[in-house]
């Protein structure tokens, strides 16, 4: 697998993937951005929420559930020295739908977060990784 990233002046950057989709990224203006794109760090939030979020739909897919709404609220803390990994993440999974089965729900979480999603794993190497669901 191979990425391009490309310095568009100042602090801001397009990264093209392998798929390739562009994502502009930059800085803040007290860091020397013109805040025109999510910094790096807000993308592997972003990119976590997507790894373990096909998991999720697709084992609940399987399952025959009947999802008509999921959502993620991710919240981190960073470490306050350089380099600011993040040391704690928390997943909350939301559903919505008609006679969801919780067994199901927490199996299709569980799954992802032991199992399936590669940018959980990688982000366990320095933060914990912590998650919870709710129904609707």
């Amino acid at each position: 697998m191979e990425t391009r990233v490309v310095w568009n002046g100042k602090m801001k950057f397009t990264g093209t993937t392998p798929s390739n989709f562009n994502i502009v990224m930059d800085s803040t203006p007290d860091h020397g951005g013109d805040n025109e794109g999510p910094r790096p760090m807000e993308l592997i939030l972003v990119a976590l929420g997507g790894c373990t979020g096909m998991d999720v739909i697709s084992i609940l897919n399987k399952m025959k559930e009947k999802v008509e709404h999921f959502e993620m609220k991710i919240t981190a803390e960073r470490a306050q020295e350089h380099p600011k990994v993040y040391t704690k993440i928390h997943i909350e999974y939301i559903f919505k739908g008609e006679n969801l089965n919780e067994a199901n729900i927490k199996k299709a979480i569980d799954l992802s977060q032991t199992k399936y999603c590669s940018v959980s794993a990688m982000l366990r190497n320095t933060a914990e990784v912590t998650y919870s669901y709710k129904i609707l």
